[in-house]
């Protein structure tokens, strides 16, 4: 029978006596996001996965001639390659191309991120609407 102790389910594990099995507060600060990785994260929520595909000759002579921009890649790679992994998660759910998670972790992000992202993302996505009380 497992126990889930309600009064600190959310608590940041601690480092036992055991260091086979010692959890630090620097590993579950390594495994969260910044501030300016959340606002990447929500910002690519409005992005479709078009925006993710390099723009041909053609689309960028036609974006200038009728004033559309092209869409600018992150200069920090380590961000673009979360941004990149957040439109798909935003779009596809837990479908994610093996690609997409090889050049995050090749930007320098690890998989326990990946995971918090995709698990962020989903709940986002599966929750209801919430409603505005009108005053």
């Amino acid at each position: 029978m497992a126990y889930m102790d309600t009064s600190n389910a959310f608590a940041i594990p601690t480092a036992s006596s055991d260091r086979g099995n010692a959890v630090s507060f620097a590993d579950v600060a390594r495994s969260t996001f910044t501030a300016l990785e959340w606002s990447v994260i929500a910002l690519a929520r409005r992005d479709s996965l078009a925006s993710l595909k390099t723009p041909g000759r053609v689309a960028r002579a036609m974006g200038s001639l009728f004033g559309r921009g092209t869409q600018s890649r992150l200069a920090d790679p380590k961000l673009e390659a979360l941004r990149r992994l957040a439109i798909h998660a935003w779009r596809r759910g837990f479908a994610l191309p093996v690609s997409e998670l090889e050049e995050f972790v090749a930007a320098g992000l690890t998989m326990d991120k990946a995971e918090i992202l995709i698990a962020s993302v989903a709940g986002d996505r599966i929750a209801p609407p919430t409603r505005r009380k009108s005053a």
